[in-house]
């Protein structure tokens, strides 16, 4: 029996993945005050650094499906395996969501979480279906036919907000057919509670995250069938510099909006993430950096622990009042970084030690070889 060779292995993969991680608890964990602007997710319609960092995952999610596809397996196994790991991540993100389980009661008391108030989508939960979706259509469609996989589920997002959506509320947001889908379907005591029924992980816009994943599945590709080249570089960035050209030009008519994930906003954000990941490729493998490599590939060899861990402490730290109404990490905020250095900056140290200490979590868990696998 013949041994397919295994792919060449690329250390610009895993510290782009270790990068996104490291960045999403940055912006998920911003310390007291006001943050930067570009370190807070657009309202709705527009762009900031933060609205990058989501589908930069979603595309490294498909980067690393380029290399474990290439393994031989039947469709039984194939199947069994991509549906439990979809499952096993679905509900870790439901039980995070639900996490600690108890609740501060009117009185002060501490009363149990009803199933019925907790939050049914959410990000770990997009992950796993847009995992499931492109890991399906990957196995079984040419790269050709991928591509156009991702046009149609981009193309058809846009077309269910246009036509079922009514008058003049494709793109708002609490009567899209998006979240008019999401009230109906799943109701509103399961959906994301901030935003007064409309939540942005929505059922619909898993269809447009899915071409995220298909994206970063087929630059994956690319990538290994390229090599480590200069040129892989300058193909990367054109391709990127082309998707985002006609992003910004598809914007008066199809808005840029994270929460609404519309086909602009995939456009754009594939196209600099081609960018981006073209460039850590141009210094890594090329150039041959080494300055944070081991750190970056040391988180992105591990992000769903350390992703886990980031949400479920600052949760706990918050269940502990120094003062009413005041948790444990909004008072350090208020009291050391701010006093340290007011506004922007102390909200951004805040959240960078906090992001060092999820990062710390994650090398511990390295050192004992630890790997979260689902």
């Amino acid at each position: 029996m013949t041994t397919l060779p295994r792919p060449e292995r690329f250390a610009s993969l895993d510290m782009f993945r270790g990068a996104t991680i490291f960045l999403m608890i940055v912006v998920n964990t911003a310390g007291a005050g006001q943050p930067f602007t570009q370190l807070v997710h657009a309202p709705w319609i527009g762009f900031t650094l933060a609205d990058l960092v989501y589908p930069s995952f979603l595309f490294a999610v498909g980067n690393a499906m380029s290399f474990a596809l290439t393994r031989p397996m039947s469709n039984h196994v194939f199947l069994r395996r991509i549906c439990k790991r979809a499952a096993l991540i679905f509900l870790l993100g439901f039980l995070m969501y639900w996490f600690p389980f108890v609740t501060h009661a009117a009185d002060g008391s501490w009363a149990w979480k009803p199933f019925a108030e907790t939050r049914f989508t959410g990000v770990l939960q997009r992950i796993a279906l847009c995992y499931l979706f492109a890991g399906l259509l990957a196995r079984y469609l040419s790269p050709r036919w991928l591509m156009v996989a991702a046009i149609a589920l981009a193309g058809a997002h846009c077309a269910i907000l246009v036509g079922f959506s009514p008058a003049d509320e494709a793109f708002g947001r609490y009567r899209n057919a998006g979240t008019l889908l999401d009230l109906w379907l799943i109701g509103p005591d399961h959906l994301y509670r901030k935003d007064h029924g409309f939540d942005p992980e929505g059922l619909l816009g898993t269809l447009p995250a899915t071409a995220n994943v298909i994206a970063g599945y087929l630059a994956g590709l690319a990538i290994q069938r390229w090599g480590k080249h200069g040129a892989t570089v300058a193909r990367m960035a054109t391709i990127g510099a082309g998707l985002v050209l006609v992003a910004l030009l598809l914007a008066p008519v199809l808005p840029i909006a994270k929460k609404l994930w519309t086909g602009s906003f995939v456009l754009l954000t594939v196209g600099l993430d081609m960018i981006l990941l073209g460039a850590v490729i141009g210094v890594v493998e090329v150039k041959g950096l080494r300055f944070g490599r081991d750190f970056l590939q040391m988180l992105g060899r591990n992000p769903l622990a350390i992703y886990l861990f980031s949400e479920l402490l600052v949760v706990t730290m918050e269940l502990i009042h120094v003062r009413p109404g005041v948790g444990l990490y909004r008072w350090m905020g208020e009291t050391w970084f701010q006093a340290l250095a007011p506004g922007p900056i102390g909200s951004l140290l805040c959240a960078l030690t906090y992001t060092l200490l999820c990062c710390w979590f994650g090398h511990a868990l390295d050192r004992r070889g630890i790997i979260l696998k689902v």
